[in-house]
């Protein structure tokens, strides 16, 4: 099974901390970041897709991607 994420945050050393924690944890990097002005709260917020490559996995909506 090939899983998704969509890594979002705020514009700040956390979003790229979480990046690194998911590469840390052997998932790939999918397309380009993003990086949107949030109006509703006033900051630009950061994006990046992951995948990650999970043999032996069917997927199911109860699977917890972060723990996988």
């Amino acid at each position: 099974m090939k899983a998704y994420r969509f890594l979002t945050a705020d514009d700040t050393s956390a979003f790229c901390h979480k990046v690194t924690e998911a590469l840390s944890k052997g998932w790939d990097l999918h397309g380009s970041p993003t990086y949107a002005f949030d109006a509703a709260n006033g900051v630009m917020r950061c994006g990046q897709a992951v995948t990650k490559d999970v043999p032996g996995t069917d997927y199911s909506p109860d699977i917890k991607l972060g723990q996988l």
